[in-house]
C-alpha cells in the first residue's frame, strides 16, 4: 500500500518479516530520535518478539518516510479473533505501546500514520493496548476522526532514576532506617553484582529463567515464563539491546555462586525492571531481593543519566513500599466510521472483562498478587477497571 504523500511524506504498508527485519538500522534511528520510545518499541524486542510468535500472514506494519527517510511507524499485527482487530506487535509480554514518530515533525508524521492506518484498519477495529500518557500514540487517538474509545489499563509504578540510599532519604524516619539496615545486610554478606557481556547473554537468560521458576516454584509461576519460545524471545532480544546498550543483564553472585539475576531494559529517559530470578537460598540467608536488585538498577539507571526507574506492569504490594508514583495504561480503540457497532461491541467487551476482574480483585485480596501477574499472559484483561468513554467521529 502506497498513499498520496502530503509535503513530501509517503505511507506504505509492511507485511513481509523478512522486510521488517532488513528494516533494523534506520528503526533503530528513528527509535532514538523519538522522545517517548520505551525499550518495547526497539526493533530489537519487536522482530525478536515476531521471530518467536508472529506469522507473516498477520504483519502489519504502517512505515511513514519522508525523501526516502523513516520518520514513523506503527508495528501492529491482524488478528482474527474475537473478531478483526489490528493489534500492537509485541503482544502481552510487552509492558508498553507505542507508535513512532521523529520528534523534529510529530504533527506530520503522526497525521500521515492516522492515513496509513485508515487503510489498513478497512474491517477491522485498532485496539492498542498499554499505551503511557505521554505517548505518540495519545496524540493519533485525539486527531482520529472515526469513533473512538479509551478506557484504562495496567498501572505501572515508577521512582526517580536515583541510587536508593538516595531515595531513603526521601522516606519516613523508620522506613529509610529499614531501607539502610536491608543495604547494610547484603553488603555485609558481600553479594558481588557484575554486567554480563553481550556474548554471555543467552546462558545467563537459562540462568535467570530457571532462578525465576525456582523462585515461583509451588506459588503460581507465569506459565509463558517457563516456555521454549518465551526463552528465544528474550535471549534473542537480550542479546542485541545489551550489545547496543538497550539493556542490562546482571549477575548477583554469593560466594562465587550465581543466585540471582536480573534484566532491565533502557530507552530515552527511562529504565525498566523487566525480569528477575532469585535462588529461595537468598532469603534463607535473610537477603531481601527487592532491595539487592533495585539497588544495583538505580545505581544504574543513575550513572546512565536516565531519570524514570520504571517497576513496570502491575501494582503489587511489595512495590508500594518504595513510595513510588502510580502511572495508568490506556486502552485506546480507533475504527472507520463504518465499523462504529463492531468498534463499540469490542469496547463493551472489554469494559465486561475489566469490571469483572476488579470485583475479583475486590472480594478475594489474597488473590491480587496473582491477578498482577496473569495479566501478562496472552489475551489477558487490564489490571485497572474503567468505564469506556467513547468519542464519535470528528469529534
Amino acid at each position: 500500500m502506497t498513499l498520496p504523500s502530503r509535503s513530501s511524506l509517503g505511507v506504505t504498508l509492511c507485511r513481509d518479516g523478512r522486510e521488517f527485519a532488513a528494516l533494523a538500522p534506520e528503526w533503530d534511528a528513528l527509535h532514538r530520535r523519538c522522545p517517548s520510545a520505551t525499550p518495547f518499541q526497539s526493533h530489537a524486542w519487536l522482530h525478536s518478539w515476531w521471530l518467536s510468535y508472529g506469522q507473516d500472514s498477520n504483519l502489519r506494519v504502517v512505515l511513514v518516510r519522508r525523501g526516502g527517510r523513516l520518520v514513523g511507524a506503527a508495528p501492529l499485527l491482524l488478528a482474527h479473533r474475537p473478531m478483526p482487530l489490528l493489534m500492537p506487535m509485541g503482544g502481552a509480554i510487552s509492558d508498553f505501546f507505542d507508535v513512532l514518530a521523529d520528534g523534529a515533525e510529530t504533527v506530520a508524521v503522526v497525521g500521515a500514520l492516522a492515513h496509513g492506518l485508515h487503510r489498513a484498519a478497512r474491517s477491522s477495529v485498532i485496539d492498542l493496548r498499554e499505551v503511557r500518557p505521554d505517548a505518540v500514540a495519545q496524540r493519533l487517538f485525539s486527531g482520529w476522526s472515526g469513533p473512538r474509545a479509551r478506557l484504562t489499563d495496567s498501572t505501572c509504578m515508577e521512582l526517580p532514576a536515583a541510587p536508593l540510599a538516595t531515595l531513603a532519604q526521601e522516606m519516613s524516619g523508620s522506613r529509610a532506617q529499614r531501607v539502610r539496615a536491608k543495604l547494610r545486610k547484603v553488603e555485609a554478606l558481600g553479594v558481588v553484582c557484575r554486567e554480563v557481556p553481550a556474548d554471555r547473554v543467552p546462558g545467563t537468560v537459562g540462568d535467570l529463567l530457571r532462578l525465576h521458576a525456582l523462585q515461583w516454584s509451588g506459588r503460581g509461576v507465569n506459565p509463558e515464563h517457563l516456555r521454549p519460545r518465551f526463552a528465544a524471545h528474550l535471549a534473542h532480544a537480550a542479546g542485541r539491546m545489551v550489545r547496543d546498550g538497550g539493556a542490562t543483564l546482571t549477575e548477583f553472585l554469593l560466594d562465587g555462586e550465581v543466585l540471582a539475576a536480573n534484566l532491565s531494559l533502557h530507552a530515552g529517559p527511562l529504565t525498566g525492571c523487566y525480569l528477575y530470578g532469585a535462588h529461595p537460598r537468598l532469603r534463607e540467608r535473610k537477603v531481601d531481593v527487592a532491595t539487592l536488585l533495585l539497588r544495583e538498577v538505580s545505581r544504574q539507571a543513575a550513572a546512565d543519566g536516565r531519570s524514570v526507574l520504571s517497576l513496570l506492569r502491575g501494582a503489587e504490594q511489595y512495590k508500594s513500599y518504595w513510595q513510588p508514583v502510580q502511572v495508568v495504561n490506556q486502552r485506546l480503540l480507533m475504527a472507520r466510521p463504518a465499523l462504529e457497532p463492531l468498534l463499540r461491541l469490542r469496547t463493551s467487551q472489554v469494559a465486561a472483562r475489566n469490571r469483572a476482574a476488579a470485583t475479583v480483585k475486590a472480594r478475594f485480596p489474597a488473590a491480587r498478587e496473582w491477578h498482577e501477574r496473569i495479566t501478562a499472559l496472552p489475551g489477558r484483561v487490564g489490571s485497572t477497571s474503567g468505564a469506556p468513554h467513547l468519542t464519535g467521529a470528528g469529534r
